[in-house]
């Protein structure tokens, strides 16, 4: 771990989180990031990004003395057609993928890297939406719903036969 340590639950006083532009170097630690993402095996079904992925995002950072930890991007847009979700015309931002490396996570960062795009698309759409596919929902809809205050509207359920 880098500069990192558990004070209260708090993020520690060196970890920065800033929205940014996307660069050389930064497209290659997110790759290296989401492979890292991959071979925890914590998703059904994820797979390390490509260039493609990541472009034309808006990109949220946490940095821990000067070292990409914890990312966040996703992009606005209009609903088309109207839908169970919501009606045609609305304005949202979607959130493509959050992470955080597992040294960091429980640490406030994955909450304050939401808050720094909630706060930068505010007023400009209705709704921040994002899907999740853990396999620890449990745990991934506590962070959602009691530490972000999202709301449940939706769900895909499967079942293997």
């Amino acid at each position: 771990m880098l500069g990192a340590e558990k004070e209260n639950g708090r993020i520690p006083m060196d970890i920065k989180i800033k929205e940014a532009e996307l660069t050389e170097e930064l497209l290659e630690t997110l790759i290296r990031l989401s492979a890292d993402w991959e071979a925890e095996g914590s998703c059904h079904g994820y797979r390390k990004n490509e260039r493609s992925d990541i472009e034309g995002n808006r990109i949220f950072v946490a940095e821990d003395c000067g070292k990409t930890v914890a990312y966040l991007f996703g992009h606005a847009e209009i609903s088309k057609k109207a839908s169970t979700i919501m009606p045609a015309g609305t304005q949202f931002f979607e959130v493509e993928e959050i992470y955080v490396r597992p040294q960091y996570r429980s640490l406030g960062v994955g909450s304050k890297l939401f808050s720094c795009a909630e706060q930068a698309v505010s007023g400009s759409v209705e709704f921040i939406m994002l899907s999740t596919a853990t396999k620890n929902w449990r745990a991934i809809l506590h962070f959602y719903l009691d530490e972000l205050g999202m709301e449940f509207w939706n769900a895909r359920l499967f079942k293997k036969v």
